[in-house]
């Protein structure tokens, strides 16, 4: 516990002046809320009962009395006893607003902090980690399990300095008036605070279970919605309602056994709080006809009871926030404690290049296996002693079955993971000694599957520049063959897309992307399969567009149709992770192997094709 707490004061940081003003304020609360019952005290005993003070009054009621003037002063104008009450509580009332606001003020700014931290640290962890990761347990860690350590911020801190204030202040406050009754309203607030440590004790699991059950819960969620299409297009709803339903039925059944132990806390508190009024009345009221208590104090100590016993109670409360939000910070702190992409040492950092690259790419006996990402397919896609050169300028393709190698070397460019051995040089440094925020400013890349977000046409294209004016805009979108499709939408460039691009076909996703990476006028250009659905004609027009630009950037272009790749300087051939051809087209169409297999293959079947459109 005291660790937790530990987290908890070092969460506070630049915020502690606030939780300070708020507990100032909870002190201030505190001492008024005593006052009331005090006046009320002194005003049955020594105004309606007509006592008189003397040497046995408690020095709290003799000092309350000379305040009010004496207990003749306050017999002649009894309205001053109501009014100093109502008084005090309204200036407790004021004061306890102020500290609920600063508290929450506080923890408001805690939350904000912690949920930019988790976002920035989320979008500088690893590839390989984002690989294994489950989205919808990540989106719930940062928001319910944020929001969980926000509500304890807010509230339950304040109230274990309430719960603090009184265990300090009001046991010697209560001796002071009477030892004897003080010793009956005490008897039975220490089981209840021991009940409350158990109950924590016991339920602090149970929170971590339903916590990870609500994660799993999000991620099929997620899951279902970001595939929904699929699912229709499948007929699959029936199937995704029963798979959704174990998950959801686990929940409901953590959730139950979490409220079933909450109801037995506050039931069996209920009964010891309520114990303890009920014995405290009837040994007062026992005393007070044997002359050993006044009905005024007796009132006093009910009144205090009162104010006492709901923070004891609420110590349950407090203790299983605490297991909720202790739960809450471990796998906020799991997120946390991965270390970010590792970057180069600060000597190398600060001799990196201040300038662009030229685009002159050396890659020698390059190595890499999934296994050592920690990728849970191991081998597949390795690379094994790959090398080539690339000149600025240049355009070079790379072909190969699937599996053969060619995204991965794309990711190893872009440096999502670090080879194992060999060598890749940008402009003779290598690639391990550059930051990966430096070099992926420089290497514009289209991949397999374009990602476009929830924002305008426009806003999508500048992703990679945000500076980029209009008009160089429209010119990317017109090397990318989207310029006049954009113009028919009703808002242009303008129009707002859905998430993942998903109110776009397939090809104008694709082209979108194309256009963005121009845009950013990257000195080395990367084409992931960037064209499979876009149609032949189409294509054609884009490769024109892109040869218009040669030599403006070294262009690494991956492609499963040859007619993609006719137009490249030169042309390498992948299987297994190691080259097996490497030539010019013309060259390579006319050598035995696997590229004039595949070059004889789809020409033919485009022949066969064309030759079936004909009509009769």
């Amino acid at each position: 516990m005291f660790s937790q707490f530990k987290i908890i004061w070092s969460l506070m940081r630049g915020h502690r002046l606030q939780y300070g003003c708020a507990l100032g304020c909870l002190v201030l609360v505190t001492a008024l809320n005593y006052g009331v019952p005090l006046v009320g005290s002194a005003t049955i005993d020594y105004a309606v009962a007509r006592q008189t003070a003397g040497p046995a009054t408690p020095r709290l009621i003799a000092g309350l009395l000379r305040l009010l003037g004496g207990a003749d002063d306050l017999r002649a104008h009894l309205w001053l006893a109501p009014l100093a009450m109502v008084l005090l509580a309204a200036t407790a009332g004021a004061f306890s607003y102020l500290k609920g606001w600063l508290a929450s003020l506080a923890s408001d700014g805690i939350a904000r902090r912690l949920k930019d931290g988790l976002y920035d640290h989320l979008n500088h962890l690893p590839a390989r980690y984002h690989d294994k990761a489950d989205t919808g347990d990540l989106v719930q860690r940062c928001t319910s399990d944020v929001e969980t350590v926000r509500q304890f911020l807010a509230t339950q801190v304040m109230e274990i300095g309430n719960a603090f204030l009184l265990a300090v202040t009001a046991l010697p406050l209560l001796l002071s008036l009477s030892e004897p009754m003080t010793l009956v309203s005490f008897s039975l607030v220490v089981p209840l605070t021991l009940y409350g440590y158990i109950y924590f004790r016991q339920v602090k699991h149970v929170f971590k279970e339903v916590a990870e059950a609500e994660g799993a819960l999000t991620a099929v969620i997620q899951e279902n919605l970001t595939g929904i299409r699929v699912v229709r297009a499948f007929a699959r709803q029936e199937f995704e309602r029963t798979k959704f339903a174990a998950p959801n039925a686990r929940y409901r059944d953590r959730s139950l056994v979490l409220m079933r132990l909450m109801s037995w806390y506050w039931s069996i508190s209920d009964v010891v709080a309520l114990g303890q009024l009920g014995l405290t009345l009837i040994v007062g009221a026992h005393w007070i006809t044997e002359g050993r208590l006044t009905v005024g104090m007796l009132f006093a100590f009910l009144a205090y009871l009162g104010i006492m016993l709901w923070p004891v109670r609420q110590m349950g409360r407090i203790l299983t926030d605490l297991g909720k939000t202790s739960v809450a910070l471990t796998r906020i702190k799991e997120i946390l404690s991965v270390p970010r992409e590792p970057e180069p040492p600060a000597p190398l950092r600060a001799e990196g290049p201040a300038a662009g690259l030229t685009g002159r790419i050396r890659v020698r006996d390059l190595h890499f296996h999934h296994a050592s990402a920690g990728l849970p397919v191991a081998g597949r896609g390795a690379l094994n002693g790959l090398s080539f050169d690339v000149q600025p300028g240049e355009s070079l393709a790379i072909l190969g079955p699937s599996g053969a190698g060619k995204s991965t070397l794309m990711h190893l460019l872009l440096r999502l993971y670090d080879y194992d051995e060999g060598s890749i040089q940008f402009d003779g440094r290598e690639l391990s000694s550059l930051p990966r925020a430096w070099v992926r400013a420089q290497i514009g890349v289209v991949m397999q599957e374009p990602f476009l977000f929830s924002k305008t046409l426009r806003d999508n294209l500048r992703l990679g520049r945000g500076d980029a004016p209009d008009h160089e805009i429209e010119a990317a979108a017109r090397a990318a063959v989207i310029h006049d499709t954009i113009l028919g939408f009703a808002e242009g460039y303008g129009t707002l897309i859905g998430e993942r691009g998903i109110t776009l076909s397939g090809g104008q996703r694709q082209r979108v992307a194309i256009a963005r990476a121009v845009l950013k006028r990257p000195p080395i250009l990367i084409l992931d399969d960037a064209m499979s659905a876009i149609d032949a004609e189409t294509e054609s027009m884009i490769l024109n567009a892109l040869q218009e630009r040669r030599g403006r950037a070294t262009t690494l272009v991956i492609a499963h149709r040859l007619s993609t790749l006719a137009h490249a300087d030169r042309v390498i051939v992948l299987d297994h992770g190691r080259i097996i051809q490497t030539g010019t087209h013309a060259e390579l169409s006319t050598q035995e192997g696997l590229y004039r297999r595949l070059w004889q293959i789809q020409t033919s079947v485009e022949s066969d094709f064309k030759q079936e459109l004909k009509p009769a």
